[in-house]
C-alpha cells in the first residue's frame, strides 16, 4: 500500500518481498560512500531492519521508504536525524541504475516535502552531496534545495578525502 502517490511515483512503507532490494543496495561497495557503510550486511539483519521498519519515526529518528515506478521497485529514499524539536531531518535518496534519468529522484523528493511538511511539520530538509555528483546535485536544486555549505575533505573514499555540499530546503512552515 503506497503512502503517497505522484504521477508516475508511489513512496510506501518497507516490506518483506523488499529482502533483494536492500541486499542488494545495502551491500553494493560503490554506495558505501554515501551509507557510510564498510561491512556487507546479511539477510538475517536486513530482514529483522525491515521487520522494525514499522517504528514510528518520533522513536526511530529515522525512516525508509520505497520508491515504486510504475508499479515497479526503483529505489529507496531515506529520512534520518529526525529532530522533532528543531524541525529538521536528513534525506538520501537511490535510485535503482535502469530506473535513473526518468525523473524520479525529483518525484521522490517532491513527495517526502510534502508529507514532511503536512504531518511532521518540517522546517527544513537537508542533504549532504559529493561535489562530483552532479545528478543528485540537479535533482535537490530542482526541488528547491539550496547551497548552504561547503565541506571540504568530509569523507575519505578510496584513499582520498572528498568535498562535499551542505544543502537545505525551508518549507516556510
Amino acid at each position: 500500500m503506497s503512502l503517497l502517490t505522484k504521477d508516475s511515483i508511489a513512496l510506501r512503507a518497507l516490506e518483506p518481498l523488499d529482502i533483494n532490494l536492500l541486499l542488494a543496495v545495502e551491500n553494493n561497495t560503490d554506495l558505501w560512500f554515501v551509507s557510510e557503510s564498510n561491512l556487507p550486511l546479511s539477510k538475517s539483519i536486513l530482514e529483522s531492519y525491515i521487520e522494525n521498519a514499522s517504528q514510528d519515526i518520533y522513536e526511530a529518528k529515522q525512516f525508509r521508504f520505497v520508491i515504486d515506478f510504475q508499479g515497479e521497485t526503483a529505489g529507496l529514499i531515506d529520512v534520518f536525524d529526525f529532530d522533532p524539536i528543531g524541525l529538521k531531518v536528513g534525506v538520501g535518496i537511490v535510485v535503482l541504475p535502469r530506473f535513473r534519468g526518468k525523473g524520479i529522484s525529483k518525484e521522490a523528493i517532491t513527495l517526502l516535502q510534502q508529507l514532511a511538511t503536512q504531518t511532521w511539520q518540517i522546517h527544513q530538509m537537508y542533504a549532504h552531496i559529493s561535489v562530483d555528483n552532479s545528478i543528485s546535485l540537479k535533482a535537490f536544486t530542482s526541488c528547491g534545495f539550496k547551497e548552504a555549505g561547503y565541506l571540504k575533505d568530509w569523507k575519505k573514499w578510496k584513499g582520498a578525502f572528498v568535498d562535499m555540499r551542505v544543502l537545505q530546503w525551508f518549507s516556510g512552515l
